[in-house]
C-alpha cells in the first residue's frame, strides 16, 4: 500500500512543494514544519529532524500506518501506539523516525496536510486572543483555533476534538499553521493565501548591529547574529521588551534555549553556559549567537526577528509556562531532534 502512494503524481507534488516551503524562512525554519500525503491506511510524512528544504535532494520520508493511529485516536488512547505498529521496518530501510507531529497529520482526514511555522501566523498566535483574531480575519474559511498544547499525541487529540469535516485551516496557539486539502497543490495554494492574509500592513524594519557589538564579543566565543532582522530585536525597545522573558514558541526553546536573556558584563559566564542559552540580546547594540551555532540555531535566531517584526503594536503576549518548557526539554522526541542538531544533520 505504501509503494503505490509513493509512486503517485501527488507524492511527486509533495516533494516539490515541501522543498519550496522548506526554502522559505517565513514558513519553515531549519528542521521545523512537516508535510504529509495519505490514503485510508498509508501515509508518507517528513522524518523527524530533517529539513523540508532538502526534499528532492535526499530521502526525508517515512511510511506510516495511518489506520493504526486513527483507530487509537478514535478509541481515546492516552498514549500513541508503539512505533513498531506505526512504521513498517521493511519499507523504512533508512531507519528514520516519523515527524513529532505524525499523530497530528493522522488526526486530520484530508489526504494532504501541510504544517508550517509561518511567522505571520506565529506573530498573532503568541498574542492573547490571537487565534480568535486570526479566525476573524478569515471569515470565509472554517478555522479551528487550538490553544497551546504539547506537540505530538496531546496536540493530535486536541485538534481531533476541535475540527469538523469542513475544517481546512487549524491555528495552533504559540506554534503555527496547519492546512488540509484534497490535493497537495490545493493545500499549498490555501497555505499561501492564508499566510498572505495574515501579513500585517507594515512590518518593522531590520536594523544592522551596532559596530560596538563585534568589539564587545571579540574573544568571547560569541559572534553577532548573521541577519539584520535578528539585530533589530535588540535595537528596538519595543521588540526587546517582547523578546525578554519566557519562551514564545516551541522551536525557539529546542534550538536556542528557554526564552531570551540580556548579555552584559557577565558575557563570559553566559558563554560558559551556552549549551542551554544560544542567544543573547544587547540593548541598543544587537544580538549574539555562539560561534559554533548550527544552521538550525541560526534559522531560529532569524525567526525571532521575523516574528517580532510582525507582532501588533501594544499586544499582550502569551508564553510557554515552566511546565510547558520542561515537558518539551524532557521529551525523548525533542532530545532526538537536538541530537541531530548537535551532529549537524
Amino acid at each position: 500500500m505504501f509503494g503505490a502512494l509513493r509512486a503517485s503524481d501527488e507524492f511527486s507534488a509533495l516533494v516539490a512543494i515541501s522543498h519550496r516551503l522548506g526554502s522559505d524562512p517565513l514558513q519553515v525554519q531549519g528542521p521545523g514544519g512537516n508535510t504529509s500525503l495519505k490514503d485510508d491506511e498509508a501515509m508518507w510524512i517528513k522524518a523527524s529532524g530533517t529539513w523540508l528544504a532538502e526534499a528532492g535532494a535526499r530521502d526525508i520520508w517515512v511510511p506510516c500506518n495511518v489506520g493504526v493511529l486513527r483507530r487509537a485516536l478514535e478509541d481515546g488512547a492516552t498514549e500513541p501506539p508503539e512505533m513498531s505498529a506505526i512504521v513498517p521496518a521493511d519499507v523504512n530501510p533508512l531507519g528514520l523516525r516519523p515527524s513529532i507531529e505524525t499523530a497530528v497529520h493522522a488526526a486530520l482526514d484530508w489526504p494532504a496536510v501541510l504544517h508550517t511555522h509561518c511567522v505571520a501566523t506565529i506573530a498573532l498566535a503568541i498574542c492573547r486572543g490571537g487565534p480568535k483574531r486570526i479566525a476573524a480575519m478569515l471569515p470565509d474559511l472554517e478555522v479551528a483555533c487550538v490553544p497551546y498544547v504539547k506537540p505530538g499525541w496531546d496536540l493530535a487529540k486536541a485538534i481531533r476534538a476541535a475540527v469538523s469535516p469542513e475544517t481546512r485551516v487549524v491555528v495552533l496557539g504559540n506554534h503555527g499553521l496547519v492546512v488540509c486539502e484534497e490535493t497537495v497543490g490545493a493545500a499549498e495554494d490555501l497555505l499561501r493565501s492564508v499566510s498572505a492574509r495574515l501579513q500585517p500592513a507594515a512590518v518593522r524594519a531590520p536594523v544592522d548591529a551596532a559596530p560596538s557589538l563585534a568589539l564587545r564579543l571579540r574573544g568571547t566565543g560569541w559572534h553577532p547574529a548573521p541577519e539584520a532582522i535578528t539585530h533589530a530585536v535588540a535595537r528596538d525597545p519595543v521588540r526587546l521588551a517582547m523578546a525578554l522573558g519566557p519562551t514564545l514558541y516551541p522551536d525557539h526553546l529546542i534550538f536556542l534555549g528557554p526564552g531570551c536573556r540580556e548579555g552584559g558584563a557577565e558575557l563570559r559566564d553566559a558563554a560558559g553556559a551556552g549549551t542551554l542559552h544560544k542567544i543573547l540580546l544587547f540593548a541598543g547594540e544587537g544580538v549574539a549567537v555562539p560561534a559554533a551555532a548550527s544552521p538550525s540555531d541560526l534559522a531560529l535566531a532569524r525567526c525571532l526577528g521575523d516574528v517580532l517584526a510582525r507582532v501588533p503594536a501594544g499586544a499582550e503576549l502569551t508564553r510557554l509556562t515552566a511546565q510547558d518548557e520542561a515537558a518539551l526539554l524532557d521529551w525523548d522526541a525533542e532530545k532526538y531532534r537536538q541530537s541531530l542538531n548537535r551532529a549537524g544533520q
